[in-house]
């Protein structure tokens, strides 16, 4: 059974980021989640909503730090342990911290 208070707040929170400015940490966070389990360039490009330049751009940064991995056979993009660290730490600090992006 889906907790839907729990799926509100996770949708209210990428609302809250998509419709104001963006900082890299947010644009990756958006980028890491929608790879979590495995994404197309398209999938996680519509999911963070970015243009084709801006997550070619952000691939390379999220490859080259060994947040996301890229699968060969699949043809597509995976948040490594790493990254799903990132995701942690990041989801941690907006607990305690849930109105940072607000002010």
């Amino acid at each position: 059974m889906i907790d839907t208070t729990a799926l509100h707040k996770y949708l209210f929170s990428i609302h809250r980021i998509v419709m104001k400015y963006r900082s890299r940490t947010d644009i990756t966070v958006l980028i890491l989640e929608a790879a979590n389990g495995g994404a197309t360039k398209t999938k996680i490009m519509y999911k963070s909503f970015l243009s084709y330049a801006q997550l070619k751009e952000y691939l390379t940064m999220l490859l080259e730090n060994e947040l996301l991995e890229y699968e060969e056979t699949r043809q597509n993009f995976r948040t490594t342990e790493k990254g799903l660290h990132l995701l942690q730490l990041y989801n941690k600090i907006d607990t305690l911290m849930p109105n940072i992006r607000t002010s």
